[in-house]
Parts: structure tokens; C-alpha cells; sequence
């Protein structure tokens, strides 16, 4: 039974900054994972008076304290992903000095907030829904925004053979609503809109739990504040980091009425990119239905403006964008913002929060 003053030696070693959990264990399998001169064997614990040598460095995980937190605008296009084959991912785009990586994910073709953290213990307290974090969106839909509608989100949506938790539902303008959620459904707000009629045309996460967006460019991004972090550790105390803190999930409907009886206009697939593979026994998406006839159908590609970009208005897509005015009506450009050089803080690329005992990280 190992010990609470111990930690898997995996996570020890990831929480040094060295690599990933996955690598250290191919390091261990490798044997180049050494604990107190002894060849390391998968599952071994440790603890802080260990000696552990990787690859023949002596290592030490990195305090909490000395964690890395990041605050960054995602702008379209970017896809959540630590998946270095992945174009635009994330990692590659922000070009980090420590080993980070994001907490939770925002659709590639949404914009906004996300936090990134080289600290993976904070990573599921703040994502489980059973702890009740809330994150706070701006939504633009393609239609006049009905009361029956706000009421319908508030109270619960069945998506995904899912009913959605209660949530905040304001009504802003016309066109825009804020809703604050604390589940993190896949295209969840796109696929509650899409239950009552509507479709998103842009859409903004501005708020995770006490850290705000107010400030921060399209694609830039700023290590939290001490108050900010004091914040989030505080919240995040009492929080439970396992599957048990995610809420008791009520089926509704049947499997073959999964979350809408209306046509998906969004790819099943979380960022747009492909369609999921065809079930056994069914056709593949985009497969002629007879011999000779041209092939039909398949996954929509992400809803563009006539000029080929994201329906976003950079910095300021709420405020700039146009409103929807009927059939044919052409909506402002969208700005460039997936090539800009991030500023100020953002432009250093690393580390540089100074400490509480004075030096830089």
C-alpha cells in the first residue's frame, strides 16, 4: 500500500518538466530510469528524499508553487491539442519554454479563454463538472433570439442522449446571448443551440472561473497574476480530482434520437476536422448510394464568410461584427489574427512571472 508522503514515479518525473507521464514510462520499460541506484520498474513509488536519475540526469519535481499558469486568447483555427502532428496545435503556436499543456479544450473554429498549466493534479479539479467551476461564454446565433429559447437553455437540453445541467442564460442584444456553463460537453453550446433552431455564428469564452479574458489580444497570451493563481488554488482546494466529482449523467431519448432529430451542420468530430469513422455496416460519408451516380453528402466543413475566413471579427468580435440581416446578406470579414506576433508578455515566448522571493521563472 504506498504511502501518502509517496507519488507514482511517472509523475514524479513528468512533474519535473522532463516529459510526459506516457514517456517516463517508456524511459523506465528502456531502463534508463534509475531510483536511489536501482533500475526503476513501472509503478514504483517515490517520495522527495528519493534519488532519481533519467537518462542519466538527477531530477526533481517541480514545487506547486513554482507551477507554470497561462492565461491565452485562442484565436480561431487553433486547434487544443498537445498532439505535435497536429497543424496549429496549440503547443506549437504559443512555443512555450517549459512543457505545458492545456486545461481542458475550446473548439478550433471558437475563440477565447484557455487556461495551460505544466501542474497535471489541478488539470481534472477544475474540469469535473461535480466541482462546479464555472466558464463564461458570448455567443452570436444567426437569428432573432426568442424568450422561449433563453428559458429552454436555462433549464436543460437533451444533447448526445444527455440532459444538460441548469445553467445562466442572459440575453444580451438581438442576436447575442451569455450563457456560464460548469460542464464541458463536446460543442456543447453549438448543440443546445442547434436542439431549438439556431446556429452559432461566433462564439467567445471570456471568463474561467475568476480569470478573465478583459485585456488580453486574439492570440496572446500572460502567465495568472499571484491573485489570480492564489484564486484558483483556493477555489480548487477542496475539489475532487477523480471521475467520482463528475455528475450523474441522465439518459434521455434513445440512441437513435442522440441529441437532435434536425441534420448536424458541424462534424461530430470535436474540431471540425473529419467526420468520425462510418459504423459497421453502414455507408461511409460521401459514398455514392448506386454505381454510376455522383457521391453525396459527408461532413460539412466549418461555416466560413464569403471570403473564406471563420465568421470572427478579431479582437472585438461582438462589438464589430454585423448583424445578421437575411438571405444573402454578406457579414463584415473576419480580422487576421492566426499569423500576428503576440505582444508584451506574450512575445517572450517564456517564463517570467517574478516570484514572492524576488527572482524570475
Amino acid at each position: 500500500m504506498p504511502s501518502s508522503d509517496t507519488t507514482r514515479l511517472n509523475k514524479y518525473i513528468s512533474e519535473s518538466g522532463v516529459c510526459s507521464r506516457r514517456e517516463a514510462d517508456r524511459f523506465i520499460e528502456q531502463g534508463t530510469v534509475f531510483v536511489n541506484g536501482k533500475r526503476a520498474t513501472i509503478g514504483t513509488q517515490v517520495s522527495s528524499k528519493d534519488k532519481v536519475i533519467v537518462n542519466g540526469n538527477l531530477i526533481e519535481p517541480r514545487a506547486p508553487e513554482d507551477a507554470i499558469y497561462i492565461a491565452f486568447n485562442k484565436p480561431p483555427g487553433i486547434t487544443s491539442t498537445t498532439e505535435t502532428s497536429v497543424k496549429d496545435n496549440i503547443i506549437r503556436y504559443i512555443k512555450h519554454s517549459e512543457r505545458i499543456f492545456p486545461i481542458g479544450r475550446l473548439d478550433k473554429d471558437s475563440q477565447g479563454l484557455i487556461l495551460l498549466t505544466s501542474n497535471g493534479d489541478i488539470v481534472n479539479k477544475i474540469l469535473r463538472a461535480g466541482n462546479r467551476h464555472e466558464k463564461e461564454y458570448i455567443v452570436m446565433v444567426d437569428k432573432p433570439i426568442r424568450d422561449e429559447f433563453i428559458e429552454g437553455m436555462r433549464n436543460g437540453v437533451p444533447i448526445m442522449g444527455i440532459m444538460t445541467q441548469k445553467c445562466e442564460v442572459q440575453k444580451e442584444t438581438n442576436y447575442i446571448f451569455r450563457i456560464t456553463l460548469i460542464q464541458g460537453m463536446n460543442r456543447q453550446i453549438r448543440r443546445m443551440c442547434e436542439h431549438f433552431g439556431y446556429e452559432v455564428v461566433q462564439l467567445e469564452r471570456i471568463r474561467v472561473m475568476n480569470i478573465s479574458i478583459k485585456g488580453l489580444g486574439v492570440g496572446d497570451w500572460r502567465e495568472l497574476t499571484d491573485k489570480e493563481l492564489a484564486g484558483i488554488l483556493e477555489m480548487t482546494a477542496k475539489s475532487s480530482g477523480t471521475k467520482e466529482a463528475s455528475l450523474p449523467k441522465k439518459r434521455v431519448g434513445s440512441p437513435a434520437t442522440k441529441w437532435s432529430t434536425r441534420p448536424a451542420r458541424f462534424s461530430e468530430d470535436f474540431d471540425g476536422d473529419a467526420p468520425k469513422p462510418a459504423k459497421p455496416g453502414r455507408k461511409p460519408a460521401g459514398a455514392a448510394s448506386r454505381p454510376g451516380r455522383p457521391a453525396t453528402g459527408g461532413a460539412k466543413p466549418v461555416r466560413k464568410l464569403a471570403n473564406g475566413k471563420p465568421a470572427f471579427d478579431g479582437d472585438k468580435p461582438f462589438k464589430a461584427a454585423g448583424r445578421p440581416s437575411g438571405p444573402g446578406a454578406k457579414r463584415q470579414p473576419a480580422a487576421k489574427t492566426l499569423n500576428r506576433t503576440p505582444k508584451g508578455n506574450a512575445g517572450s515566448r517564456g517564463s517570467s512571472r517574478t516570484t514572492s522571493r524576488g527572482g524570475k521563472r
